[in-house]
């Protein structure tokens, strides 16, 4: 990043115009859990999305592309305990609970997004919706406690909620962008990830949102991997009140370079968040990629390396066995050499240098092991051979992580 945004409180409500919720409505049986959350917008919104690739996805999803499809909208309901995914009538519950949000918030149905998180292929009723969705209305707050509740309502395995936002300086006028997310387990999206809400008040076209959000995402969230497994309901949406009263963003302009860097800033704060928060993760993993023939490549080989069950599980035990860095490098698709590559271990506790030349460089097995008790690891790799860079993040492979998965219905 070339540019320094400054910190601000009030998560996915820092940006004019927007206030959030976080109510427990029955969906979870655990009654001091927050599972339902409300973000609105006090005027109609440009908005972006991206969503899962995979085949199977969730209803919500189905009833998203249709209610955007002009490009709009107002407000985002979100459920956490049911993933509505697979279940009978789905598709027609989430309109159902579009036109409740609807009528609780005054404004039309279609301009409210839904998206829901849980258990996948379990039924899911709309009475909690009924109940439910007039609590989170009420309790619509404008402040840092708003963007805490909703950021509480939508966790599921998550340790604890996420939440980030930033300012910056458009066409003269400050300008906000602020977020929330879940995400601990069932993390390797590809063209979206888990659940991420972002808001701003900047004024852009859903075009040009559009077109910066799809230009974001492979170079950050597509490049989380947890476990392996693509979400069902990963889906990512930006939604922009344009209150700030800037001149529209306009492609290949200051103004649009400067909302990108900002964005992509807010992005790779929340991707070492919900990396570090990995189902049962003790530690994060930040892969740094650099002279990368291209920039395929430099990703690819980013997420084959945090992707790793085998290095995961290295940095668990504080296990410098950097082969496993190498193998992951070397079963990347691709054409590329490995002959240069070299690699690095860092973290607060120093830095050990352990191949080059994709062979062993001596190194102190009891240092390496000191650097590698941090609680954040910086894999750092040098392909040698071209310009290009990339990162990528995970989390280490813990007893936990099973423990979590094996009892997650239970």
């Amino acid at each position: 990043m070339n540019e320094a945004f400054k910190t601000i409180p009030g998560g996915v409500c820092a940006a004019q115009g927007f206030s959030a919720s976080g109510v427990h409505c029955g969906i979870r049986r655990n009654h001091t859990k927050p599972d339902l959350a409300i973000i609105k917008a006090s005027v109609r919104c440009a908005g972006a999305a991206c969503y899962t690739t995979n085949k199977v996805y969730g209803a919500s999803i189905t009833v998203d592309r249709a209610h955007l499809a002009d490009g709009y909208a107002q407000a985002i309901i979100i459920n956490s305990g049911n993933a509505n995914t697979c279940a009978p009538g789905g598709v027609q519950l989430a309109t159902d609970v579009c036109a409740l949000a609807g009528d609780a918030l005054g404004i039309a149905p279609q301009d409210v997004l839904p998206a829901s998180t849980g258990v996948i292929g379990q039924a899911m009723s709309l009475a909690p919706f009924a109940t439910g969705i007039p609590a989170a209305a009420a309790a619509l707050n404008s402040g840092v406690p708003g963007s805490l509740a909703a950021a509480t309502a939508i966790m599921t395995t998550d340790t604890h909620p996420k939440e980030y936002a930033v300012e910056c300086t458009i066409g003269g006028k400050a300008c906000h962008i602020g977020a929330i997310a879940k995400g601990s387990g069932m993390i390797h999206p590809n063209m979206a990830t888990m659940l991420l809400f972002i808001t701003t008040d900047v004024a852009a076209s859903p075009a040009v949102l559009q077109g910066i959000l799809s230009d974001i995402v492979p170079a950050t969230f597509n490049q989380i991997s947890v476990d392996g497994d693509t979400s069902t309901n990963d889906t990512v949406m930006l939604l922009a009140s344009g209150l700030a009263g800037n001149k529209p963003l306009c492609p290949d302009t200051q103004d649009y370079h400067t909302f990108h860097a900002a964005l992509t800033a807010v992005a790779e704060h929340l991707c070492r968040a919900l990396a570090g928060d990995g189902e049962g993760a003790t530690k994060l993993l930040e892969c740094t990629v650099t002279h990368a023939p291209d920039l395929a490549t430099a990703r690819a080989v980013a997420k084959s390396v945090i992707h790793s069950s085998l290095f995961k599980a290295a940095m668990f035990g504080a296990d410098a066995n950097w082969g496993r860095v190498l193998c992951a490098i070397g079963y990347t698709p691709g054409d590329f050499s490995i002959e240069h590559t070299a690699v690095r271990l860092r973290s607060q506790y120093g830095e050990v240098f352990v191949c080059e030349n994709a062979a062993y460089h001596p190194y102190s097995e009891e240092e390496a092991a000191k650097v590698l008790q941090a609680g954040e690891i910086e894999i750092l790799i040098d392909l040698g051979s071209g310009n290009a860079h990339a990162k990528a993040w995970g989390c280490d492979l813990t007893y936990d992580y099973v423990k979590i998965n094996g009892d997650y219905r239970t």
